[in-house]
């Protein structure tokens, strides 16, 4: 289904946030005869949503009342946020109603032409960001769309002959009825067990990227063999490899020719210059050669918020908001980005059911100090402590400011303060990024 079939549909919506309030607001624009009819909320709203998207007539009900206000439409364009898997969902598919996201009818209207999608557990936002940088500054015009950057939607404005890189969530991907052009996965650990439900169904439907129609190129993670082999009736190009774009200690190579020194790169740690592989082996999938001057082109580049972000340095120590690792995995790479400083590594979050024991083996070799924070941070503070860890630097903090408080009693000059969480933030904070400005907020009052 494309967005231009909704011409005269009677829609529901369920849920709001950025990519229905697009939706909404290009159905006002380009289709006058679509309505939305009834909107769905898992929570009552704050405010009158149907006053917001432009509808004022649209039904506004609970998810109680939900499928019976659904079902009577032609099409349910549901947030990204709103689980495929809940009852009513299902109930609905079971009904005849079809049930769609903004970017799966944008994606569709476009038939995936000209657009690099970029998914994976993590990374695929600061892969996305260097893409579009790298596009730009090859002299292609591109804009940057998706989970970062403008709702796929938006992008009807603007000229359609441009590179369209779109940042793709598992959320989006779990439906999507056409895919992107050039498909770019990052990687793949376990991750939102309950938005989907399990880790097998998160993999499945994370994967369902790969055999999609209008794929032509997957570009995959060499150093995950198991995903890298993948089945795909795409082209498949990895990074990753000493054949294409690769990672060694001296930098970034690509076919064995050091292209960009590791003092050259615009982020710290190995997994961020992994990033910037899958970005130079989309951009080439796409049909475009990579700036001559990678050095040039990166060195305004800077870290996107709460992912490896120096917040502060004072007194010889480097504060890191790290917000966005909601896994052990990345969590991991975070600690790996600092091999030769001293470390105070601030973890813990929603209980997820996390296996520790590799990151606790990471952090006792690392001789990390462990700050732990609610819910997880005594299940990880025993990971660290069954790794070696003394149980001097293995700390237990009833909050975020008490951790702030530790860590500034515990790191020397020289240290890095790294706020990693490897949990998600649902517990205490709103999402990732409200954690990572309550971190700024008590650096800066301190």
């Amino acid at each position: 289904m494309r967005f231009s079939d909704l011409e005269g549909a009677s829609v529901g919506v369920w849920g709001a946030g950025r990519e229905i309030s697009s939706f909404a607001g290009q159905l006002r624009k380009r289709l006058p005869r679509a309505r939305i009819q009834a909107i769905a909320f898992d929570a009552p709203p704050e405010s009158s949503p149907a006053e917001q998207l432009g509808f004022p007539d649209a039904r506004v009900v609970l998810a109680t009342q939900a499928l019976d206000a659904l079902a009577g439409c032609d099409v349910v364009v549901r947030s990204p946020g709103v689980s495929i898997h809940k009852a009513e969902m299902s109930a609905l598919r079971e009904r005849g109603v079809p049930v769609t996201t903004a970017t799966s009818l944008w994606l569709s209207e476009r038939k995936g032409r000209g657009v690099v999608g970029v998914t994976g557990t993590k990374g695929k936002s600061t892969t996305a960001a260097l893409l579009h940088r790298l596009a730009l500054a090859a002299g292609t015009d591109a804009v940057l769309a998706g989970n970062i950057g403008s709702p796929a939607l938006d992008l009807l404005d603007g000229d359609s002959s441009a590179l369209a890189v779109v940042e793709l969530s598992s959320y989006q991907v779990a439906d999507l009825a056409c895919g992107p052009e050039v498909a770019v996965f990052t990687n793949l650990y376990r991750e939102h067990l309950d938005w989907h439900g399990s880790e097998q169904a998160y993999r499945a439907e994370k994967l369902r990227i790969l055999s999609l129609p209008e794929v032509r190129v997957a570009v995959l993670p060499a150093r995950q063999p198991e995903l890298a082999s993948q089945p795909t009736a795409a082209q498949r190009v990895l990074f990753g490899t000493p054949e294409g774009w690769d990672v060694t200690g001296e930098g970034v190579r690509r076919e064995g020719r050091l292209v960009l020194a590791t003092s050259e790169l615009p982020l710290p740690g190995e997994h961020n210059a992994l990033n910037l592989c899958a970005a130079l082996t989309a951009l080439e999938a796409a049909g475009i050669e990579p700036p001559v001057d990678l050095a040039q082109a990166l060195r305004a580049f800077r870290p996107l918020a709460h992912r490896l972000e120096t917040v502060l340095e004072r007194d010889g120590i480097r504060w890191v908001d790290d917000s966005i690792s909601t896994t052990p995995e990345s969590t991991i790479a975070a600690i790996a980005s600092f091999p030769e400083r001293s470390l105070v590594v601030l973890g813990g979050g929603q209980d997820r059911g996390q296996d520790y024991g590799d990151l606790g083996r990471e952090l006792a070799l690392a001789g990390a100090t462990v700050i732990g924070l609610p819910s997880t941070g005594e299940r990880l503070l025993e990971a660290a402590r069954a790794a070696g860890v003394p149980a001097g630097q293995a700390l237990l903090a009833g909050d975020l400011a008490e951790a702030v408080s530790l860590a500034r009693d515990r790191a020397g000059r020289g240290a890095v303060v790294l706020l990693s969480p490897a949990a998600p933030s649902y517990d205490h904070y709103r999402n990732f990024e409200e954690r990572g400005e309550r971190f700024r907020a008590l650096l800066e009052a301190g």
